[in-house]
């Protein structure tokens, strides 16, 4: 049944982020050949699961919530833009993503830039015009733009290209992956709760989950970047370390952030019990994080 699920479900947000260029006829099309070159080339697509797990907590099928397809792929159009805007020169300076050329590689940097300026605005268009009640929209645009930006993923870049060559404490490097990677995937979780109009204290207990597996995500990358090669990842294999850059692993040793990495999936796990068997897609994910090879 979850396999099954996930099957579907990535099938899914792949269907409707093509659907989603389909509407587009703009004069600019190289501009619009670059960014369905960066958001079909693959991916995990581990952020629009989310929010169509946390969507079926209650039970029922995806297709009786209004606006929901149109969430997960805003957050998948948001996502890609941070990765496009990553990867340039000024920030990671990395050559391969999702294994192939990053967009400034296969295009240039200045349509690189305009991919990620693009798609951020893109997230929000579809969100505004989706079938989400009013306050859904409302809530939903707030949690995209405070997990993009100083209080998430701006913010978190910001501390990683500050802290090259750094020596950080566990504190310190946990809270720059917390907004780095950690806030949109909290976001993630939260749009789902919120097109299902789950409480504040419910969405709370989600954002439990969401807290802990956005850190193991992150220690999870931290051990593939250490330990795989660039074939198998799809992206730069051994970047963090050949940059100097503080990880788990240069921190904690192997073994030691894939303790951490297992305590971690299991806070996340705990955290669902309220719901019983109607999370076991979320818990599914945190297992597919966690025992994730790419």
């Amino acid at each position: 049944m979850t396999a099954a699920w996930l099957e579907q479900s990535t099938q899914r947000i792949e269907t409707e982020l093509e659907a989603s260029f389909i509407h587009l006829n703009e004069p600019a099309k190289r501009l619009q050949d670059a960014m369905r070159y960066a958001v079909m080339g693959g991916g995990k697509r581990i952020r629009p699961l989310l929010v169509y797990a946390a969507a079926s907590l209650k039970g029922q099928s995806l297709e009786k919530v209004p606006g929901i397809d149109a969430s997960a792929v805003a957050v998948e159009l948001f996502h890609t833009y941070s990765l496009v805007h990553d990867d340039l020169p000024s920030m990671d300076n990395d050559d391969l993503r999702r294994g192939r050329a990053t967009v400034h590689k296969a295009y240039d940097e200045a349509t690189a830039l305009l991919v990620g300026d693009a798609l951020q605005t893109m997230a929000f268009e579809l969100v505004a015009g989706s079938a989400l009640k009013d306050e859904q929209k409302v809530a939903t645009m707030l949690l995209l733009s405070k997990a993009g930006g100083l209080a998430g993923m701006a913010g978190g870049q910001a501390i990683d290209l500050e802290s090259v060559g750094a020596s950080l404490e566990q504190p310190e490097l946990e809270r720059m992956h917390r907004l780095k990677t950690g806030a949109l995937l909290r976001a993630c979780v939260g749009m789902g709760g919120v097109a299902i109009d789950l409480d504040e204290v419910e969405l709370e207990r989600l954002d439990q989950y969401a807290s802990s597996l956005g850190l193991a995500f992150q220690v999870v990358d931290d051990i593939l970047d250490a330990t795989s090669d660039s074939q198998t990842l799809g992206k730069t294999a051994g970047k963090d370390a050949a940059a100097d850059k503080p990880t788990f692993v240069s921190l904690m040793g192997l073994d030691g952030a894939q303790d951490f990495a297992r305590k971690l999936h299991q806070e996340s796990i705990d955290s669902l019990s309220v719901w019983g068997d109607n999370a076991n897609l979320l818990k599914a994910l945190a297992n597919k994080v966690l025992y994730r090879q790419n």
